[in-house]
């Protein structure tokens, strides 16, 4: 619950009060756009037109729900807007982009000076794995990719939800289903991690590159994910999914550089953004 005195000072029109509570849950903010978005310079973007956004009208904040809720909600209205014109992914745009970087020379030696150079440029397993999450979930329709995120990651209750896209709560239910069916299903293709036939190997594989020295099955071994995957429940497996997702910040992760690398290939891969070589520089916070 928000500071009261400086919830009244922001609701009145203090800039300053409004900024000490926006910046309380900034960074969950950010990550959050950084899941929906897929790219820091639209995160930077999206978190400064939130917060004008929100704070040009602060005066019409009821407190029906959290200051939190309500700086969500106007967040991913916007995000909606941006995303709304764009396809969504299919689950096999990791796969694309995995083979325009094969066949890319230049591509493989800026993930190696990436990874060599950046202090944030660490190839770490888990964090790829919540890499993978953030494009699966990526494949869902952006009101089911919203409810999933929302709830499974960053603990928002259902009326929180409901209130942030305008549904009831019977229907973020059923969102929320759906969507935790739908990526189960997906994973259960796909990661081999989870089934032994399963298609994706890439968070080993990769491992295997840009970690060459490590004990490949004993850092295996270290992720719950795989230990409990000889039992294999499809929702224990997704469940335990969604434990080491919520652990990560994708923007401030030891690997961040490193996957933010990957995640403009796979853009560029899939004709979402220009060309990798030819994007503008990041622009750092």
């Amino acid at each position: 619950m928000e500071n009261e005195q400086v919830l009244q000072l922001a609701i009145a029109g203090d800039i300053n009060a409004f900024q000490t509570l926006f910046a309380g849950f900034q960074p969950q903010l950010k990550s959050y756009l950084y899941r929906l978005l897929t790219d820091r310079n639209d995160v930077d973007d999206l978190t400064h037109d939130t917060f004008i956004r929100a704070f040009s009208k602060i005066a019409t904040f009821n407190q029906e729900s959290s200051l939190k809720t309500w700086v969500f909600k106007i967040a991913t209205n916007l995000a909606y807007d941006h995303l709304r014109k764009q396809q969504r992914w299919r689950p096999d745009a990791q796969d694309r982009a995995a083979d325009l970087a094969i066949g890319s020379e230049e591509l493989r030696q800026a993930f190696w000076m990436v990874h060599n150079t950046s202090p944030a440029g660490a190839y770490e397993m888990r964090e790829h794995i919540d890499y993978c999450f953030t494009c699966m979930a990526k494949t869902l329709p952006i009101e089911k990719q919203v409810t999933l995120i929302l709830k499974d990651i960053y603990d928002f209750q259902t009326k929180e939800i409901a209130h942030i896209l305008q549904k009831t709560e019977a229907i973020i239910k059923h969102l929320l289903n759906d969507a935790r069916a739908t990526l189960t299903d997906i994973f259960e293709h796909r990661c081999a991690l989870i089934n032994k036939e399963g298609v994706c190997h890439q968070c080993s594989h990769i491992n295997e590159i840009f970690n060459p020295k490590q004990n490949q099955q004993e850092e295996l071994m270290k992720l719950e994910l795989v230990k409990e995957s000889k039992h294999y429940n499809r929702k224990d497996l997704f469940a335990l999914r969604t434990l080491l997702v919520k652990a990560i910040d994708p923007l401030r992760a030891s690997g961040t550089d490193f996957h933010d690398e990957l995640m403009h290939c796979l853009r560029s891969a899939i004709g979402d953004k220009a060309d990798f070589y030819d994007r503008e520089p990041r622009r750092r916070e």
